[in-house]
């Protein structure tokens, strides 16, 4: 081999090693419309021991502001709807909001943003004229202060600000907004290095359609997918496709630059009768999957595929004092009492350390069988020696098996496997040190036995083998090393 050729090589190889992104970041909303929360000293506490690092306030509450004095978390503020219309009329209120309730904590408290108003459209109190100017006059603020380097200013809106979200490439904002609001708040957003805030509910479409929509689609669980006619691009997720509603939107009207951040998400774990699909089993899904999907830097969409997401739950606690249908008062991940609603955990690692956590130097797998840290082997992700893909895929025969598709690169491959030996429940004991099929210890062979004990597992039903393309039905046994693959529990 020449000398040219070995450099070439090496460059292909250094690329497989750092194509895996940085991942994002996972927040909660501290909500406290209630009468039973504990104290906010309590609760700083019971974030740090979570290893939870971002929350977003509802407002600037003082005794809450110091509690999260010196804690290193970081904060979004919210200047409330209702103080929206003197925030955007008189600049000398938004200079004094932002003195009082900014300037005087940072960087005592890790101020990161001010969230002017939420979901400001769909208020009743038809504020959505003076959002912009009340955006200006905050920002305007934080740079007399000097504070516009370090605080960003954005608002937080609904999917309701799209005429079209379906399919997701042709997702366009509301004719009524886009040339008097959306445009210029887009442009003192990019101006001002800033990001949109946006909340995404799959939840919602989910429950009033759930005769359309499958709920293994709206909680990040293996399907076969929706495809985008337009595109040709396959969802494997409600979450995904909504999201690319609003890239497209943003691309249409040439914004296509400015970073979403996805400011509430969630899923209720109680409802009424009629709100389909409400339940702790579909909230821990749902928030737990994507919380492993955030933090291992697999975040990226059909249309954006490169991009990482930070996403703020909804929300710390179930709130008693909420109105509405009981969903409203059921979203919380702890109870007052500060008992887990469901499990759910904020340390999942990335490369071998916390995400949320990177100070933190011994961290937890996302599943209960702690599996190898397998992104060392990154570099090289054989197919299997002797498999080939079934003429006929999802076969019912029982002699077929699921293996890993290396060509989807090894985060893609990462985040499956840590489905599968998580919230899947495959059986992944053997591939632990020590056990009969660790050995070869690469990504591809143990993915490749975490996928076909789900597949097995599942009866090898449709939809079973597939991982968001990172497994296929094999019609020959997988041979890796002396490890058996089994053909059925």
């Amino acid at each position: 081999m020449t000398s040219f050729a070995v450099v070439v090589v090496v460059a292909v190889l250094l690329c497989f090693v750092f194509v895996i992104s940085d991942a994002g970041n996972v927040g909660v909303n501290w909500g406290r419309v209630a009468n039973d929360l504990p104290s906010a000293s309590k609760v700083v506490s019971l974030l740090k021991s979570e290893g939870i690092n971002s929350v977003k306030l509802f407002d600037a509450d003082p005794s809450v502001l110091a509690a999260l004095s010196k804690s290193g978390i970081k904060v979004v503020v919210t200047v409330p709807n209702e103080e929206l219309f003197y925030a955007a009329t008189r600049p000398s209120y938004a200079y004094s909001w932002v003195r009082k309730n900014v300037a005087k904590y940072y960087p005592v408290v890790l101020i990161e943003a001010v969230a002017v108003g939420n979901e400001v459209f769909v208020d009743p109190h038809n504020l959505t004229k003076a959002l912009v100017p009340a955006m200006t006059n905050i920002y305007n603020a934080l740079v007399r202060l000097k504070l516009d380097k370090h605080v960003k200013v954005s608002s937080p809106i609904a999917l309701s600000a799209l005429a079209n979200s379906y399919p997701s490439s042709a997702g366009a904002f509301r004719e009524d907004l886009v040339g008097n609001v959306m445009k210029p708040m887009l442009d003192l957003l990019r101006k001002s290095g800033s990001h949109l805030m946006l909340n995404v509910y799959p939840f919602f479409a989910y429950s009033d359609n759930s005769d359309v929509i499958s709920l293994d689609y709206a909680l990040f669980r293996p399907n076969t997918g929706v495809v985008d006619a337009n595109t040709g691009k396959r969802y494997f997720s409600l979450f995904d496709a909504q999201l690319d509603a609003v890239y497209s939107a943003l691309k249409a009207i040439k914004f296509e630059d400015v970073k979403i951040v996805v400011s509430e998400t969630g899923w209720p774990s109680k409802g009424d009768e009629n709100e389909i699909g409400a339940g702790e089993e579909n909230a821990a899904a749902y928030n737990g999957n994507l919380v492993r999907r955030v933090l291992s830097g697999n975040a990226g969409t059909p249309l954006m595929p490169e991009s990482e997401i930070d996403v703020f739950l909804f929300a710390l606690f179930n709130e008693n004092q909420k109105t509405g249908p009981t969903s409203e008062r059921n979203y919380g991940l702890f109870y007052p009492t500060e008992q887990k609603i469901y499990d759910l955990d904020f340390h999942i690692t990335n490369g071998g350390r916390s995400s949320n956590s990177p100070r933190q130097e011994t961290t937890r797998r996302s599943f209960s069988t702690p599996i190898v840290n397998t992104h060392t082997q990154t570099h090289s992700l054989p197919p299997p020696t002797t498999p080939t893909k079934s003429p006929t895929p999802e076969s019912s025969s029982s002699s077929t098996w699921c293996v890993a598709n290396g060509a989807v690169g090894a985060e893609k491959l990462q985040a499956a496997l840590d489905y599968a030996c998580g919230e899947g429940g495959a059986n992944c004991e053997k591939i632990q040190p020590g056990e009969d099929c660790f050995s070869p210890d690469t990504l591809a062979a143990h993915a490749s036995f975490a996928f076909n004990s789900y597949y097995q597992k599942k009866a090898r039903a449709a939809g079973t083998c597939d991982f968001q393309g990172a497994a296929y039905v094999v019609s020959e046994p997988p041979m890796f090393g002396k490890c058996e693959f089994p053909t059925g529990y």
